[in-house]
């Protein structure tokens, strides 16, 4: 699992569009950690598969979005797909809120849940990007999930592996 998941963060997602993105290796094994404890074959309640928790719908779109095959059910993949989706969104909402700045730092964050990137992006991969980027601005409906995963990106057993 730890190979899957810090190859898929060292990818270079857009290398002409926005080299500068970078998921760390840590964000995205917290994530995976907080959604399946790193269990790849986990199918949760909700739909989400594997490793990332990834929801066969958002797959399937970022499949198509990027001429990609990923099989959610292969863990390699999955790791993919989940660093993708967080790659996505550091794009997406780093152009729509934070003028172009896709920093994860967590140094940029204040105590407003909404001041950084970083929640923002962790907050829509758990939620949506849309409860996220909304039209009244940008919303953090899920405060738990971000401090878990903000917790786990410094604390989490996982990072040893």
């Amino acid at each position: 699992m730890k190979q899957a998941l810090e190859a898929a963060a060292a990818r270079t997602y857009w290398p002409t569009s926005a080299p500068e993105i970078s998921i760390p290796a840590n964000l995205v094994k917290a994530t995976a950690w907080q959604e399946s404890g790193w269990q790849s074959n986990i199918i949760a309640c909700d739909g989400g598969v594997g490793l990332m928790q990834v929801m066969p719908g958002t797959a399937q779109w970022m499949n198509q979005r990027f001429g990609e095959s990923y099989d959610i059910g292969d863990h390699r993949d999955n790791a993919y797909l989940g660093a993708t989706y967080l790659a996505w969104l550091t794009k997406y909402i780093g152009d729509m809120y934070f003028a172009g700045s896709y920093s994860l730092d967590p140094g940029n964050c204040s105590a407003a849940l909404n001041s950084c990137l970083l929640n923002a992006v962790i907050a829509a991969y758990n939620y949506g990007h849309a409860a996220v980027a909304t039209d009244n601005g940008l919303v953090i409906p899920n405060s738990r999930y971000v401090n878990n995963v903000r917790a786990l990106m410094n604390e989490c057993v996982c990072l040893g592996y």
